[in-house]
This record gives C-alpha cells, sequence and structure tokens, in this order.
C-alpha cells in the first residue's frame, strides 16, 4: 500500500517497492467505524464535556476505530442541546489524525422513543416526535445529527421519518414497539435502518414477526447489532448475519462511558446508575431486574466474537464495521475500503484480532 498525505494511492503487488513498514501475515483491514456509541474512558456524549469528547476520539482509535457517530441517549430538552453544541464545537476544531478518530457525526438516539420498549433509556424524559422541536435540534447540532434512532408507531402519520428522508438523515427503527406491519410502512416512508437488532424492541414470534422479523425478513435492510455475546447470543448472531446480505449487517458497541474500566466500577448515565459486570457488560445496579444498559464491547474484540464464535464469514463481519456503515453514511465514496484514492484509514490486526496499529487519514496513532 502505498499512502501519501491522507490517502492511498496505490496497490501494488508485494515486493515491487521499498518499504517502510512490513506487517509480515498480520490482517490489514480497513478502518472500523462505529455508528451507535454512548462513550467511553469516563465521558458519554450527554455530558457535553469537551475534552471527555476529545480523549474518547483519540483512544478510540486503539480498537481499529478511525470513524464514528457520538451518540445521544434520551434526556432533557438542555442536556441534549449542551451535547450537540459540544460535539459541533469539538467537531469544528478536530484534526482527523492528530486528534485521533475522526467524529462523522451524532446518533440521535430518543427521546422520541416507546417506554414499553426505553430499556436502559430513562422514561421521565420521553417525550412524543416532534418536527420543529427536531429541528431546534439540528440547528444546535450544527446539522451534524446522522441517524435518529425512533419509535415509528409514535410518528404520527410518519411525519418526522419522512421530513428525516427528505434531508438525507437516517431515520432508524429503535426502542418501538411496532408491529411487524407498522415496521414496514415506516420503511416505505422512509426508514432506513434498525437499531441495535433483538433489543429493545417487538421481538420475532412464528405468528407476529415484530421488528426481529423485519429485520431478519429484508435482507437488504440496514440493520445494527451489538457484537458482545451478551446483548445477542453467538447463535442468534449466526442466524442475523445468515439471513442478511454482506452489504447490509452493520457491527455496533453501543458502548458506554464505562468503557475501558474495570469490573465494579458504577457510573451515572442518562441519569441512572449502571455498574461494570466482570463480563463486560454494564447494568443498571438498582433495579430489581438489573436490565443490560449497554457494553464496553471494543469493536476489534466484536470482530473476532463473530467470526470465531458466531462462525460468520470472515467478509461478511469485515464489511459489518468498514464499508457498510460507511455506505449507511454515504460515504462510501472515501472510507470503508483499502482503495486508490480513498483516505488512509486502517487496522493492523495479528491472527487474534489484537490491534498492532490503526492509522487515521495516514497518521500512525
Amino acid at each position: 500500500l502505498e499512502i501519501k498525505d491522507d490517502k492511498i494511492i496505490d496497490i501494488l503487488p508485494y515486493d515491487t517497492k521499498e518499504i517502510d513498514i512490513d506487517y509480515n501475515d498480520s490482517l490489514i483491514l480497513p478502518g472500523f467505524i462505529d455508528i451507535h456509541c454512548h462513550g467511553a474512558y469516563g465521558f458519554d456524549t450527554n455530558s457535553g464535556d469537551y475534552d471527555g469528547l476529545k480523549k474518547w476520539a483519540k483512544n478510540i482509535t486503539s480498537e481499529g476505530v478511525t470513524g464514528f457517530l457520538a451518540t445521544t441517549i434520551t434526556d432533557n430538552k438542555d442536556i441534549l442541546i449542551n451535547a450537540l453544541k459540544n460535539v459541533a464545537n469539538v467537531k469544528k476544531n478536530h484534526i482527523v489524525g492528530k486528534d485521533g478518530a475522526d467524529i462523522l457525526g451524532i446518533h440521535f438516539e430518543g427521546p422520541y422513543i416507546n417506554e414499553e420498549y426505553a430499556g436502559a433509556q430513562p422514561k421521565n424524559a420521553i417525550v412524543k416526535p416532534d418536527i420543529e422541536e427536531f429541528k431546534e435540534y439540528l440547528k444546535y447540532s450544527s446539522n451534524l445529527i446522522r441517524i435518529i434512532t425512533m419509535a415509528s408507531e409514535k410518528d404520527n402519520n410518519y411525519e418526522l421519518i419522512k421530513f428525516c428522508n427528505d434531508n438525507n438523515i437516517i431515520a432508524s427503527i429503535g426502542h418501538s414497539g411496532a408491529t411487524y406491519e407498522e415496521a414496514i410502512d415506516a420503511i416505505t416512508y422512509g426508514a432506513k435502518s434498525i437499531t441495535h437488532t433483538f433489543n429493545a424492541q417487538t421481538p420475532f414470534k412464528h405468528r407476529s414477526n415484530g421488528i426481529v422479523g423485519v429485520a431478519l425478513r429484508n435482507e437488504d435492510l440496514y440493520s445494527e447489532i451489538i457484537c458482545d455475546g451478551h446483548h445477542v447470543s453467538f447463535d442468534a448472531l449466526n442466524i442475523f448475519y445468515k439471513c442478511k446480505d454482506k452489504d447490509h449487517a452493520i457491527m455496533i458497541s453501543d458502548a458506554l462511558m464505562c468503557k475501558g474500566f474495570k469490573a465494579g466500577y458504577r457510573f451515572t448515565f442518562g441519569g441512572q446508575n449502571v455498574e461494570i459486570y466482570p463480563d463486560g457488560t454494564a447494568h443498571l445496579y438498582e433495579f430489581p431486574d438489573k436490565n443490560l444498559a449497554g457494553s464496553t464491547l471494543r469493536i476489534n474484540e466484536g470482530l473476532r466474537n463473530i467470526v470465531k464464535k458466531a462462525k460468520v464469514p470472515f467478509v461478511k463481519a469485515v464489511n459489518s464495521c468498514t464499508i457498510n456503515p460507511a455506505r449507511l453514511l454515504s460515504l462510501d465514496d472515501h472510507i470503508g475500503l483499502i482503495k486508490v484514492g480513498y483516505d488512509a484509514d486502517l487496522v493492523v490486526l495479528d491472527n487474534n484480532y489484537t490491534v498492532l496499529q490503526t492509522y487515521c487519514k495516514g497518521v500512525v496513532q
């Protein structure tokens, strides 16, 4: 691979030119893209902490991530506005490569969700979808909102979904009680994706197929999935990837601010108290059912999980954390592949999927 400045300018047969670095038999892959992650290293998007987001972007390269969407959680309006303004401010001053991974935008998860399927999202801040309010959020984000997760059945006449479709914002169905038929209607009106398939949505049953059924039945519908083996079992991961074509499955971490800390640490997330368990999962510790609140998953570990434990074909697995999220975000003309003319976003892995090196726009991290 020949890199000049921030681009891949040539791909040559081995031993064609004198080289600077030889990674021998290691894997060289496109840099990973995580479109659904709330935070890490003590920072979450809602906290609106400038230095916290900078630290996150810098350190996330250690798992091979070269681009991500800072993801919010349902919260009071003033907190969401502050969070959106902070991402926009950091993005404005962010030098990709020098400052770590690229902040590709914002994933706005909530507050337009269904209480019954709220999961770890605070129910007291859930509101009905409102186009005028969402326009405010867009303004404060400097138009950086790329994806909105919402309960489509709460959207009157699918008006917000139609607005998003008309304005190149991806409406994703999640934290939703929609029936199979209602979810299909939402897709007809412009919804493009399913948020963390299997989690916080109507399940698949043999006579009532739910949102999960929509994700599995429609192989060409973008669908996120958390690949830690806890939110979704490895057998279910295998089934999911068998149902999706190679271009539409998207691995996500859904990681929280507790990523990077040891088991036993406790944090406040969206106004709720969360504890890290020994298996790396994060749970609400003040509720009897101890609901899963999110993960501490590193994307390179997610790739190892789905290839080695869920037995997903390698190309399908790699696509789900590289070109597929790039394609969903309409950024596949310059990221997501190792290709001449593309950004030099690369990750080098050993045979156990441990990150040996990450390049963001050609800069060693």
